[in-house]
């Protein structure tokens, strides 16, 4: 094996003990948020199964809620997926206030809100893009534990690689062996059964991230990759979407206000209703939203006079958006999932994937059973570890020079360009490496970095 194997083992470990309570906790809320939809109609079940007959209009439903919070601004309508079902008017409170989703039933009544923020969804997507800490540094460590897990699977696989060796430990493990034996192989054949899913996982989740999906957007424009907005976000970047002030809707009642409406183009609740019933006609994948004239949000195209009625599934290839001017009557573009370029198809797919929702309920349990052997080989690895764990030392693989390895060179250059937040850590540890660590002789013992 020469001296290349105990390096990458080297590195494999340190990646391990980076990465090992990232992969634990991402791997988990991810497991938590594949099934959003049934969470999500699990959590509004108090708006379900309501009465159908004697309806009022859209206009007046929003009109109800409008009364329950007075001085909110209208942002958009989500139609019930159901019959029976409660309609959802987001609303953002008064004077610039937090928003609120007022769910209003089919005859009128306002039946609760709720805060989109304390949502089960909502925390547990803070969880696994930021990690709680919010903002870009909660999704920047999320990042780098992506890059970092990457190179751990990688180096896993070479680690793994047969040579020479039946399948037993390899395809299947030995389960009856015990000790050192058994948990050895419980992470490798497990690491290897999953890593083509984990990769999978960790590479359509890049787009969200704040350096590489940054990097990936000025890419994507500078070879004009482009064919309408993308449809993914930064996490952690994303702006408000709620307006800071509004005006006067001029629904009718003078109840709230509203970033649609201005002297010269008011809030019409007859176009509202059209435009309810158009989304109704188009049967668009849940949930089908209208957003009204300058609306902020992406989809709103603050400033802009547009009526928008779009499908925000989150199976991406069923998205529609058609937007239509004031009167409701033109369709001034129709923008689906097919008409996108193909790089953003490619990401919308992997997204979708990532997410749990391509393939239904089956993304769902292999995206589950992905992120349980994950937690399987970050458990197996680290019990590995404990084991074999000298006293007083971190037990890492004794450092070795790899001497002349072009290849090796090659595959870390391209995982530096490809992984930019990688690259950028992987300077910072061998600086720290050479100025600092290596001048304390306990500690560079202790890290592995010199021999006893």
């Amino acid at each position: 094996m020469g001296a290349l194997y105990p390096a990458i083992w080297r590195w494999h470990f340190y990646a391990g003990v980076l990465v090992i309570p990232f992969v634990v906790l991402l791997s988990l809320s991810g497991a938590v948020y594949l099934f959003k939809p049934q969470v999500e109609r699990w959590e509004e079940r108090a708006f379900h199964a309501q009465p159908v007959s004697a309806p009022v209009a859209p206009n007046q439903q929003l009109d109800v809620a409008l009364q329950r919070y007075p001085g909110a601004v209208f942002l958009d309508y989500r139609l019930p997926e159901q019959a029976g079902d409660a309609a959802l008017i987001r609303l953002s409170l008064a004077n610039g206030g937090p928003v609120r989703e007022v769910f209003v039933s089919p005859r009128g009544d306002v039946l609760g809100a709720i805060d989109p923020d304390r949502r089960i969804m909502a925390i547990t997507k803070r969880v696994h893009s930021q990690l709680l800490v919010g903002g870009e540094v909660g999704n920047r460590l999320v990042e780098l534990a992506a890059c970092w897990a990457i190179v751990l699977i990688l180096s896993g696989l070479y680690l793994w690689w047969p040579r020479g060796r039946g399948g037993a430990g390899v395809v299947w493990p030995r389960l009856t062996r015990g000790g050192r034996v058994f948990w050895r192989d419980l992470h490798a054949v497990t690491g290897f059964w999953v890593s083509s899913l984990a990769l999978v996982m960790l590479v359509s989740g890049l787009p969200w991230t704040s350096v590489w999906g940054t990097a990936f957007g000025a890419v994507r424009a500078e070879l004009g990759w482009v064919n309408g907005p993308a449809q993914w976000d930064i996490d952690g970047a994303k702006p408000s979407s709620a307006p800071a002030t509004g005006q006067g809707h001029g629904h009718g009642h003078g109840h709230g206000s509203g970033p649609m409406s201005t002297p010269d183009a008011p809030f019409n609740p007859q176009v509202f209703d059209q435009m309810v019933q158009d989304a109704r006609a188009q049967a668009l994948a849940f949930p089908a939203i209208v957003t009204p004239p300058g609306a902020p949000g992406r989809f709103g195209a603050p400033g802009q006079m547009l009526w928008t009625i779009r499908s925000d599934a989150q199976n991406q290839p069923l998205r529609t958006t058609i937007r239509y001017d004031l009167t409701g009557h033109t369709v001034l573009s129709r923008e689906s999932f097919a008409d996108g370029h193909p790089i953003d198809r490619a990401v919308g797919y992997g997204i979708a994937w990532h997410e749990g929702q391509l393939f239904g309920l089956l993304n769902q349990i292999v995206g589950l059973l992905t992120a349980l052997a994950l937690v399987m080989v970050a458990i197996s690895g680290a019990i590995m570890w404990l084991r074999r764990r000298p006293t007083g030392s971190l037990g890492a693989p004794p450092a070795r020079s790899v001497g002349n390895r072009p290849l090796l060179a090659v595959l870390v250059a391209c995982l530096a360009v490809l992984l930019p937040l990688f690259a950028f850590s992987l300077v910072a540890i061998i600086l720290l490496e050479i100025f600092v660590l290596r001048r304390f002789s306990s500690l560079s013992r202790w890290l592995g970095l010199r021999s006893a």
